[in-house]
């Protein structure tokens, strides 16, 4: 499975399950390893057409996040080609990735 196809998957499976979780501190890993998101290394992902995104990988589950200027536009850097991941994305975590 592509990265652009697991981001998508668990984008929907986030987005169904908010539907019976009452409000929550977003800012706040809930699940195997309780921690601030601070605590974790994002890195950037690229999507298809070419702009970032900042993204964490904690082993059980994934942060996307548009990586926006001041003004709210979109960052589109360069950093890598479209559709790859870069950085300590899966950094600061003890979960070992499942997939």
């Amino acid at each position: 499975m592509t990265l652009t196809k697991t981001i998508a998957l668990i984008a929907v499976a986030a987005g169904l399950a908010a539907c019976d979780i009452p409000k929550q501190d977003k800012t706040v890993d809930n699940w195997v390893d309780k921690k601030h998101l601070s605590q974790l290394k994002a890195g950037i992902w690229v999507d298809p057409t070419g702009c970032d995104h900042w993204i964490i990988d904690d082993g059980a589950e994934g942060y996307l996040s548009q990586r926006l200027d001041p003004y709210g536009k979109p960052v589109c850097s360069g950093v890598a080609p479209p559709s790859t991941a870069v950085g300590p994305y899966r950094s600061g975590t003890s979960v070992s990735d499942p997939v």
